[in-house]
């Protein structure tokens, strides 16, 4: 943890490298997804793309021509593939008040740390389970092609984690080979998700284990080779737009939502190009304009007032409400299936402290100071998609 913020240098009694590590530890206590990647460091002045490798296989067939007596074959040639990735920036502050400083600042910054940590922490494993589920190596319960096709019926099964492993071997994913462990590969899993898994017998539970093992943190159980780590922000896969036409239109390329838009639908009709339904019509999306709640079609339309304006981007639809079934994903991965920034090492999470006082003629009565964090530079990417499979399915009510 390097690059920590003090704007003056008569605050000497606080540690900064207590803080630090407190905001770090907090922000670990969060880590799952971000856990399990391939690591690099943040390279200093070198722009902000981070580059990832990984050897490529060598193809058996062309070890395959039988030797020849006294002759020297050709030799091959060592390749690397390369994926590069483009850092973000995150941050929030907290403002301190004078009468906290007079009362207890170094416990108000202690704790405003810890919860800095819990929340960065946080945003790093959203940022690492978005781009894990963007691949396109998926396995849908029940056999079903589409997720819209997924129903209640279709839970997370042990036949389901004994797909994934075949997958995954087919593809040659190398699994973790951690010292006193056998060989296994790793799923990250919701709580809904393993309640229903637990119900089947040959479940093992890390109670249950046979022989001891350093197990991982959050490590709730294994099976056919899997370990199983619990995570609350496992993703899940919500329908994004349900509302309702407000003016019935006439040949207009625009209509009018009838209730302000959420935050999930503003972002789902500000992608051109994203489908929607509006009663029984296939449209799609051009734009939203979010001040006068207004979508904007590729083509014109004449639609009803009130007509059900909804997307088709999680499970089966409710024929009468057009309601969505939520979808859960998780995560069946081997070794170095996707790389991320190494936050710990690397000097990405820092606190940032400015007292009272150090705003200058912005605080002239010093009544003002700031805790904030910030993840300096952070991204995580899919290095290999055939090493990480996604299983979309429903989960017990």
């Amino acid at each position: 943890m390097t690059n920590t913020t003090n704007n003056t240098a008569d605050i000497t009694y606080l540690d900064k490298k207590f803080y630090d590590r407190q905001l770090l530890e907090s922000a670990r206590t969060r880590f799952v997804h971000a856990k399990f990647g391939q690591m690099r460091p943040i390279p200093r002045n070198s722009g902000k793309r981070v580059e990832f490798r990984r050897w490529n296989l060598f193809d058996a067939g062309d070890a395959m021509t039988a030797l020849e007596e006294g002759i020297t074959p050709s030799g091959q040639a060592l390749s690397q593939s390369n994926v590069e990735a483009l850092v973000s920036q995150y941050g929030a502050y907290v403002e301190v008040s004078d009468l906290l400083d007079m009362t207890a600042y170094d416990q108000v910054i202690s704790e405003s740390a810890e919860l800095l940590g819990e929340q960065l922490g946080t945003v790093v494993e959203w940022v690492t389970r978005d781009a894990l589920n963007a691949g396109n190596n998926v396995q849908r319960a029940g056999g079903k092609s589409a997720r819209t096709g997924l129903t209640a019926e279709d839970k997370l099964t042990v036949n389901e984690i004994r797909k994934a492993v075949r997958t995954l071997k087919r593809a040659k994913a190398r699994p973790f080979c951690e010292e006193e462990r056998k060989p296994h590969f790793l799923c990250i899993c919701s709580p809904d998700a393993t309640y229903d898994l637990q119900n089947d017998p040959l479940w093992q539970d890390v109670a249950k284990y046979s022989n001891a093992e350093a197990i991982y943190s959050g490590e709730i159980g294994r099976l056919f080779g899997v370990v199983f780590v619990e995570s609350t922000e496992a993703k899940v896969f919500r329908q994004s737009v349900h509302n309702t036409v407000k003016t019935a239109t006439t040949n207009s390329a625009t209509f009018v939502l009838n209730s302000p838009a959420t935050e999930a639908e503003a972002a789902y009709l500000s992608q051109s190009g994203n489908p929607i339904k509006v009663g029984a019509a296939s449209l799609t999306v051009a734009g939203f304009n979010p001040g006068t709640n207004t979508v904007t079609l590729s083509a014109t339309a004449s639609l009803a007032a009130n007509a059900i304006v909804y997307s088709e981007d999680a499970g089966a639809v409710d024929a009468a409400a057009k309601t969505a079934m939520d979808v859960h994903s998780t995560l069946v991965f081997g070794k170095d299936a996707y790389g991320i920034v190494d936050v710990a090492g690397s000097g990405a999470l820092q606190i940032i402290i400015k007292p009272h006082g150090s705003a200058g003629t912005q605080d002239p009565l010093n009544q003002r100071a700031t805790v904030g964090a910030k993840v300096a530079a952070y991204t995580a990417t899919i290095l290999n998609d055939l090493w990480l499979l996604r299983i979309e399915h429903a989960v017990s009510a």
